[in-house]
């Protein structure tokens, strides 16, 4: 069940002692996940159930999220839960626009030249996120990771249903 689920915040703390929470986001679209009547799922540290929860209200504070959730109003009733993650059903995913994706979606695709027969390079492993845009770690079968820009003279086309990315090697990006 844990596989269709998608992480989008850590509570990190109780907030006074009406039962609210600190929750550290790790969403791009916390006014959704946190919009009053939004249902969340709090996973334990330990891994062992799941908690479906509704939220009441949500407030930005200092670079956190306050949220209260319907029927939790004292702090003994959350404080167990603190270092939970946050999670929603994969199936509450926000719609991205076209040529953006979801991390999780792009991590594991092969990644194939542009040239006819398509070279495969490697797999995903990982992105990075230094400024302008991402980069994609490409884990080739042998040798040095592969650093991927991801912008439009290099990413030619991305199938996220075949986990296939194809790109345009420019000079310098095997060297």
């Amino acid at each position: 069940m844990t596989e269709s689920l998608l992480t989008v915040g850590k509570l990190v703390n109780t907030h006074g002692i009406r039962g609210e929470i600190k929750i550290l986001s790790r969403t791009d679209f916390p006014e959704v996940r946190f919009a009053p009547g939004s249902k969340l799922l709090v996973i334990p540290e330990d891994g062992k159930g799941m908690i479906e929860v509704t939220v009441e209200a949500a407030r930005e504070h200092k670079g956190m999220y306050i949220i209260k959730l319907k029927g939790y109003n004292d702090i003994n009733q959350v404080e167990k839960y603190k270092g939970s993650l946050i999670k929603v059903t994969a199936d509450n995913r926000v719609e991205l626009p076209e040529n953006e994706y979801y991390f999780h979606d792009i991590i594991g695709c092969e990644v194939f030249t542009d040239q006819e027969e398509g070279a495969p390079l490697g797999v995903i492993s990982e992105i990075l996120t230094p400024g302008a845009n991402d980069v994609w770690v490409v884990k080739p079968p042998k040798g040095q990771d592969i650093l991927i820009p991801v912008i439009e003279d290099v990413v030619l086309d991305v199938d996220v249903q075949n986990k296939r990315v194809k790109i345009q090697l420019m000079e310098g990006l095997l060297s």
